[in-house]
């Protein structure tokens, strides 16, 4: 049942009480009648509450019309003699109806001060949303300023540090005359010689970091380039202390894509990981084959990501580290996507970190 009811219910039933009291109670009980007359004002002042104007007045007029009957055939119906029961009747439809209108003013000004919450909360999200959308532009416009100040960094690095990575690799060239293929020496040499051509692409790239570079995409041993990648990292994995295991997969996992880039990309996760674990830990390095490609799955057990920045960790210039640029996950995630595949990365506190990169295989097309 309704309350609406319920109250209308509570109403009738205590004019009916009272009335009933009035109708039983001998005349000559005069002090009593007195009493049972003023009983009528609560229920008309709860109908005022209740129902507003209308109601109380509805209320009183029932009320006059059940107590009337009374006054007229019990009280003999003596005008001058019953005056202030007349005028009984008066003040219920005065009070029924005053107390109603006060009611039902503070009733529309409580709804109308709702209302106004309602749209001061509005206004309020509303203004929290705007100034959200400021302070990621005005992020964005930071981000591009850091992006400006570094192109023009670049630039003057790309001057001072392209001569002497050529004459590095001269270098290199000439002393790997000296090494004949199979020599241990020799394969040290090689990859001093494509570290400093990468080292070379890497300044050409801060270069052209704001436009998007087609990239020059050919069949590449996945393998082939982790195994490169292990090899310069072994020593300084030796230095720290960790044990660096590579587990590959049976096949050469060919993908079509920028060998270069790749090596990039996997040097960046493999050194993150070796920075992350402390002496005594491991670094292990899977390849797995899949149904539409490969799997390279690179865990440490360092002291992992704490949750309230494993989110942020490809913004650019975002970094923990004291001397770090903020760009090498930014940089990697830009590569792999390029290249079609997918990075994840999973971390729990004091359980390490697992990167999972996922390439297609040969069917990939740019």
């Amino acid at each position: 049942m309704k309350p609406s009811i319920l109250r209308i219910a509570l109403l009738g039933l205590s004019i009916l009480g009272i009335s009933l009291l009035h109708y039983l109670t001998p005349l000559h009980l005069h002090y009593m009648h007195d009493i049972f007359q003023r009983f009528y004002y609560l229920p008309i002042i709860l109908a005022a509450l209740w129902f507003g104007f209308r109601g109380g007045l509805a209320c009183a007029l029932v009320v006059s019309v059940v107590y009337a009957p009374h006054i007229l055939f019990q009280w003999g119906g003596g005008l001058a003699l019953e005056m202030e029961k007349y005028l009984e009747i008066v003040m219920y439809n005065v009070v029924g109806s005053v107390t109603g209108l006060l009611a039902q003013r503070e009733r529309e000004r409580s709804l109308e001060l709702q209302r106004t919450a309602e749209g001061l909360e509005e206004s309020f999200n509303k203004l929290q949303i705007q100034s959200e959308r400021i302070i990621a532009i005005e992020e964005q416009l930071r981000r591009s300023e850091k992006l400006s100040t570094l192109g023009e960094m670049a630039a003057v690095l790309a001057h001072e540090i392209r001569n002497p990575l050529g004459s590095i690799r001269g270098t290199a060239e000439i002393l790997r005359d000296d090494y004949r293929p199979g020599d241990p020496k020799h394969e040290f040499i090689e990859i001093q010689i494509k570290e400093t051509e990468r080292l070379n692409h890497v300044v050409e790239d801060f270069l052209r970091m704001a436009r998007q570079q087609p990239m020059e995409l050919r069949d590449c041993s996945i393998r082939e380039e982790v195994e490169t990648i292990v090899t310069l990292v072994a020593k300084d994995a030796h230095d720290r202390g960790i044990s660096l295991c590579f587990e590959p997969s049976q096949e050469q996992a060919i993908v079509r894509g920028d060998g270069e880039k790749l090596r990039q990309a996997f040097l960046n996760i493999v050194i993150n990981a070796l920075q992350a674990t402390p002496p005594g830990g491991s670094v292990i390095i899977v390849l797995t084959r899949l149904e539409s490609g490969f799997e390279l799955c690179i865990r440490d057990s360092g002291s992992g990501i704490s949750p309230k920045n494993l989110h942020r960790i490809f913004e650019p210039f975002f970094t923990t580290k004291p001397d770090g640029t903020g760009l090498g996950l930014a940089v990697t995630r830009k590569i792999i996507e390029g290249h079609g595949g997918t990075l994840h990365i999973e971390s729990k506190a004091a359980a390490g970190t697992t990167v999972s990169i996922r390439l297609p295989a040969q069917e990939f097309t740019a």
